[in-house]
């Protein structure tokens, strides 16, 4: 379906439907495994342009107040010992980071993963400073598979400032 259906418009559209694309891709830059990086890479340019141009679209939009995203994930044990020695520190993801506004959806995320042997399921919660330039986020509600989840989705290689842990 991919093969037939597949143009640089829909690129969040199918990052979003349920299939192994989003596993993929986000499998491929967090391993640095280049083989797959090459063999999307015409994806991974649509998908960043396409959140690019929604973000000039949008960005007037979210006013000059800082706002909050959410997201909830697992992080095996051990990788949560480290994250808790960055504060203050920053941190990078380098896939395409999927937030939401929607708090209760985020926090449900992570306690899905709590459930998995040896993870902790954690929310990160995010402000967003619209007044500073950063990597481009974009609300994707509009184009995305599932419309209900308010996401916002950040471009790859995105880096926060940690600033508190509990």
């Amino acid at each position: 379906r991919f093969e037939n259906e597949y143009h640089a418009q829909l690129a969040i559209w199918w990052y979003t439907f349920p299939s192994n694309i989003y596993s993929m891709l986000n499998k491929a830059l967090r391993t640095l495994d280049t083989d797959a990086i090459i063999t999307m890479g015409f994806f991974l340019s649509d998908l960043h342009q396409q959140i690019q141009q929604l973000y000039e679209q949008q960005v007037s939009s979210y006013g000059r107040k800082p706002f909050l995203v959410y997201r909830g994930q697992g992080l095996t044990k051990s990788d949560f010992e480290k994250l808790e020695t960055t504060k203050g520190g920053l941190m990078s993801f380098n896939n395409f980071l999927s937030t939401s506004t929607d708090k209760e959806m985020s926090l449900s995320f992570a306690q899905d993963a709590s459930t998995e042997p040896n993870k902790v399921g954690i929310l990160f919660i995010i402000s967003i400073d619209p007044c500073i330039k950063s990597a481009p986020f974009a609300s994707i509600k509009e184009l995305s598979y599932f419309k209900e989840e308010d996401e916002i989705l950040f471009s790859m290689h995105t880096v926060f400032r940690v600033s508190t842990i509990k």
